[in-house]
């Protein structure tokens, strides 16, 4: 049964639990942890290039898998069993760093690497359950609601490890790095912990095969692939708005990965970070609600422009910071549109595509996301790399350094723009139409 209470809440949950990994880990402490004990002494630009690279390359598996996936999991009836393996991978090498010494940032990027892959490889499973626990009245709610729960069970969570980052000695923790390796065990105990109520709670609506072997649902799960790539000329809408958010959502994703490397590198200092980290989580969890809100009384498509056009206008006011309560100022704006642009992307796509075939279409909408993730940071550390002798910038009385970095910033703006421009062809009737001539 859809819009179930219980169902819709412990769906949300999931959001609660895995976020503690994009907010501790992905967005707060390893960036500077990476650049402050496993890539020390390193110049700021190498060490924003390596974690850049670090970023596409888990991007890239994801992208390269979540296609292939999500067939196999729609025709297996099995969405909920891959949610759990790729979760399951995340904590286990998200538990791992804590082991990682000091100077050995090849083993620590690839853990990481390895615990972006179990994050995002569980979302697509997490995203494909989304029809099967809400209906089109309920669904641009609940999934901002999903959105809503991550960012104050993230921003909980974090408000805990940064406390004892700063006062080590309340928990009886010898020193910051030790707190921030034991920051990443919590984050383990709490997306394991809190993952218990999708599994027990969420059912996973039945499509194709029943109880299927491996090897068979592998098999049809390859053969439902090869025929959506042939239906590919009835679902223009959809890959029109995939390319879409391949563009926009790279920008989003990109800014969430890069910001604290990118105050890091710019000289702010790191309990400047992640203050500025804990007041976007705070101010994203009434963001995320509003903008479900915004979405009811203007339409999922213009809120999407709504959130295009503040983070086109973010990354511009980015590339002049140069004070602290820049960084502060910045923090608020993201918190503002960053879930709700999330949130209204992932139901949006759910009018268009159908219902027996989420895991799967959730899989393209994952692999153009994530690919998407691979340009992003690259395109950061390429140009950061090539404008790294760039000379200070003199405008009135504001003095530019690092210009390197601040254009490595700039350069995400065309990301918004091009992504933009594609949605205005997107046409949700049009997009409905088509389902049903798969139906």
């Amino acid at each position: 049964m859809l819009d179930q209470k219980k169902s819709i809440w412990s769906w949300a949950m999931y959001d609660w639990a895995n976020s503690a990994f994009a907010t501790t880990v992905m967005a707060g402490f390893f960036p500077i942890f990476f650049s402050q004990y496993w890539s020390a002494n390193v110049a700021n630009v190498d060490t924003t290039a390596r974690l850049g690279f670090s970023n596409s390359i888990a991007s890239l598996i994801v992208a390269l898998l979540a296609p292939f996936l999500g067939a196999i999991a729609d025709k297996g009836t099995a969405k909920k069993k891959f949610l759990m393996t790729f979760a399951f991978l995340g904590i286990l090498m998200t538990g791992a760093l804590f082991m990682v010494k000091q100077g050995n940032w090849q083993i620590a990027a690839l853990m990481y690497i390895l615990g972006t892959v179990g994050f995002s490889g569980a979302n697509i499973f997490y995203d494909s359950l989304l029809p099967g626990v809400a209906s089109e009245k309920k669904i641009d709610f609940v999934s901002s609601l999903g959105f809503a729960m991550g960012y104050i069970g993230g921003g909980l969570l974090f408000l805990v490890n940064v406390v004892m980052y700063l006062k080590p000695e309340l928990f009886g923790i010898p020193d910051g790095s030790t707190a921030i390796r034991i920051a990443f065990l919590s984050v383990a105990l709490w997306w394991a912990v809190f993952s218990l109520p999708i599994i027990l709670w969420v059912k996973e609506p039945k499509y194709g095969l029943k109880e299927p072997g491996v090897f068979k649902a592998v098999k049809a799960g390859w053969l439902q692939l090869v025929d959506t790539f042939r239906e590919i000329r009835h679902l223009k809408v959809v890959g029109m708005f995939l390319l879409a958010y391949w563009f926009y959502i790279d920008g989003v994703d990109t800014i969430i990965r890069m910001a604290l490397s990118i105050g890091t590198a710019l000289g702010f200092p790191a309990s400047a970070l992640i203050v500025a980290l804990l007041i976007t989580q705070f101010v994203a969890f009434f963001g995320s609600l509003l903008y479900g809100q915004l979405a009811k009384k203007i339409g999922p498509k213009r809120s999407l422009y709504v959130g295009i056009v503040a983070y086109s206008l973010i990354t511009m006011v980015g590339f002049f910071m140069s004070q602290v309560w820049h960084f502060y100022a910045l923090a608020v704006a993201i918190g503002l549109f960053q879930g709700g642009i999330q949130a209204i992307s992932r139901s949006y796509y759910s009018r268009i595509i159908p219902v027996n075939k989420s895991a799967e279409f959730y899989g393209f909408f994952n692999l153009l996301g994530k690919f998407a993730a691979v340009i992003g940071p690259s395109l950061m550390g390429i140009v950061g790399l090539l404008t790294r002798n760039a000379g200070d910038l003199q405008i009135g009385r504001l003095h530019l350094e690092n210009m390197g970095i601040r254009l490595s910033v700039l350069s995400v703006l065309l990301l918004f723009i091009i992504g933009g421009l594609l949605l205005r062809k997107v046409d949700e009737k049009e997009g409905k139409e088509n389902v049903q001539y798969l139906k």
